[in-house]
């Protein structure tokens, strides 16, 4: 269903000027924060777009929306960001990310191989050489990237070695994710286990990382014919017991469904579906070579699917010519947007991918009224947070939700003139280099477009040594 057109708003205020004083720390019920804008896009159910607005922040959560000269005249103690010329949305939801491996040899894999070839000639061989500080320093970079275009929480995709230490990187940072660490039980793979040993593992991680704090533990499973049918049958459940989201990969390219027609006689989720597995706590990473019949699966299971349109692009997976995103979406799927690893999608901007993925289901369907910018700015925000089960928390600026906020500079030739739709000007002139502020549960995180709370110049001579030793070390 294609999102509708937003009734754009002018909200009665008088005073324009901004009190830069700066405030104090937050307490409870005190509002310590003013984000103002030219437009303030709230993504809320009515699709309301306010102007010359405001998000007035207390604590870790919003207080109010409105008119920025009726904020500013009740909450004049509050520190004010932005100058009343940018673009304020809610932050954006990553819901297929890898935070480790390919983040430290970061467009280095070449991409005139095969897709497999790229995955388990050079990204499981890299991964199986992270140390803990490889981990906690990758994961740290691939935060810093997130956040500065825009992205407040993601969803790790299940292929990390050192959980706490990613935590730590994350935690830095100052984002939001859930994460989990290496879930497979075949021969012959770094970090694989038994069942019982990666299911120990899993439940321990939720243990340590429990619903709530800014970084959530999640099951998490690499999935493909990588799994046993026992361990995605108990990994499920066991998610499902602790009322957490499970994501594991399927069928990116056309391997998986041959190799489970090969193994079971059906089609990959046809058979999880008839081992118990799929349900509304499921993530689906990719699943994008479905026919008919898995497709009616997904929907009628209630499964999420997490796409990665530019992966699939960069690894020459046939989207173009089978992708069936669109058609999951129109048919009330849940579907979010995942920018993958840094040797597939290479660039952590999920308003690059929605871009991408609206103008592909557009021009798949020859109907331009299937979707349109609007439809890509939801599935970054409200539409990734309904999917991974998070839209009564994040994805919206309302009232009573957690602060996750984005301040796009609107000083650029891409916003020059302004037009008079600010999400169709944002989704196909600009991206997240646009992104100049970021607050997360409250936190300014991102300032004049650089990450506050991490120097990412201190850094780098770090981050090259260590992607000399891991490319050396595989040649």
């Amino acid at each position: 269903m294609v999102w509708q057109p937003f009734e754009v708003t002018s909200p009665a205020g008088g005073e324009r000027g901004i009190d830069e004083r700066a405030g104090k720390a937050a307490t409870a019920g005190r509002v310590h924060t003013i984000v103002r804008g030219a437009d303030v896009v709230t993504m809320n159910d009515a699709g309301t777009v306010l102007h010359d607005a405001a998000v007035a922040i207390a604590g870790e959560r919003i207080a109010a929306v409105g008119a920025y000269a009726d904020l500013r005249a009740e909450h004049p103690e509050a520190v004010v960001i932005g100058d009343g010329t940018g673009l304020v949305t809610p932050g954006y939801v990553n819901a297929h990310q890898h935070l480790t491996g390919d983040r430290l040899i970061a467009s280095c894999i070449p991409d005139a191989i095969d897709s497999q070839d790229a995955i388990f000639g050079w990204a499981v061989p890299v991964h199986s050489a992270h140390t803990g500080d490889d981990d906690e320093l990758s994961a740290t970079l691939g935060a810093i990237a997130a956040v500065t275009n825009g992205i407040t929480c993601t969803v790790e995709a299940g292929t990390v070695a050192h959980p706490d230490r990613v935590a730590a990187g994350i935690r830095a940072v100052g984002m939001r994710a859930t994460l989990g660490q290496w879930g497979w039980d075949a021969e012959g793979v770094p970090f694989g286990g038994t069942a019982d040993e990666v299911l120990g593992r899993q439940a321990a991680q939720l243990d340590a990382m429990p619903a709530g704090g800014l970084v959530e533990g999640w099951v998490t499973l690499v999935g493909h014919d990588l799994m046993s049918d026992d361990l995605a049958v108990r990994a499920s459940e066991l998610a499902r017991s602790r009322g957490v989201g499970i994501t594991f990969h399927i069928s990116p390219h056309t391997g998986d469904p041959a190799s489970y027609l090969q193994r079971t006689g059906r089609r990959p989720l046809v058979h999880l579906d008839e081992l118990g597995v799929l349900g509304p706590h499921v993530l689906l990473a990719h699943a994008v070579h479905l026919d008919d019949t898995e497709l009616d699966v997904a929907l009628a299971a209630d499964v999420a699917i997490a796409s990665c349109p530019w992966a699939y692009l960069r690894l020459a997976q046939g989207f173009l010519r089978h992708q069936r995103h669109g058609e999951f979406l129109a048919r009330g799927g849940r579907l979010a947007l995942g920018c993958d690893a840094e040797n597939a999608g290479d660039a952590v901007d999920v308003l690059r991918a929605g871009a991408l993925l609206v103008g592909v289901i557009r021009d798949s369907a020859s109907d331009p009224f299937v979707v349109n910018a609007h439809d890509a700015l939801a599935l970054a925000t409200v539409g990734g947070a309904r999917a991974i089960r998070k839209a009564d928390v994040i994805g919206s600026l309302e009232v009573g939700k957690q602060a996750d906020v984005v301040v796009h500079d609107t000083a650029g030739p891409q916003f020059t003139p302004r037009a008079t739709d600010p999400v169709r000007q944002l989704v196909w002139a600009s991206d997240g280099r646009s992104v100049r502020h970021v607050l997360v549960a409250g936190r300014h995180v991102v300032g004049d477009g650089r990450c506050l709370t991490v120097d990412l110049e201190a850094l780098r001579d770090e981050i090259t040594q260590r992607q000399r030793r891991l490319l050396d070390t595989h040649g």
